[in-house]
């Protein structure tokens, strides 16, 4: 997987940056089609971090026209399950083991989730057959707050 996502990322790179965040997040909206049809927006992809938005448009939108809580949930496990993703080698499987989100306040218009990863935590997906990290990720909206914190775990297993 890793080589797959690697290649789509740094075959965009000559293009203008909103330009390529468009491009990417079409080809890999086609990969897994649920995160297209959310209109997810991979805004940077590096090894070290992904960043990750979604309008707050009708077709996320709950009953009061905020983003819905499965759609911020959606956020926060794309960014980081992508994270996990490029770091991974092609033989090794990325799984969501524990998704916890707490709500905590309404949102404000669109949102960004931030995954990360240190240099340690990518050592160890790389170098282990299988074991787990815990992601951190940061969800904002427009006014900056953190509606929603998260804790996102992620195994990685042999494709075999």
């Amino acid at each position: 997987m890793s080589n797959q996502l690697k290649r789509v990322v740094e075959s965009s790179k000559w293009l203008p940056a909103n330009v390529r965040a468009t491009v990417v997040s079409k080809i890999l909206g086609k990969v897994v089609p649920y995160v297209g049809t959310s209109g997810l927006l991979y805004e940077e992809i590096t090894s070290e971090r992904v960043i990750v938005s979604i309008r707050n448009q009708h077709k996320v939108q709950n009953h009061i026209k905020n983003v819905h809580a499965a759609a911020m949930a959606l956020l926060a496990e794309t960014a980081t399950g992508f994270i996990v993703g490029m770091n991974l080698p092609d033989d090794k499987l990325p799984l969501i083991k524990t998704l916890k989100v707490s709500y905590y306040k309404r949102t404000q218009g669109d949102m960004r989730a931030v995954a990360t990863l240190t240099p340690e935590d990518i050592a160890r997906i790389e170098r282990e057959p299988k074991g787990e990290v815990l992601v951190p990720v940061i969800v904002t909206d427009e006014s900056g707050g953190e509606p929603i914190k998260c804790e996102m775990l992620w195994a990685w297993v042999s494709k075999r």
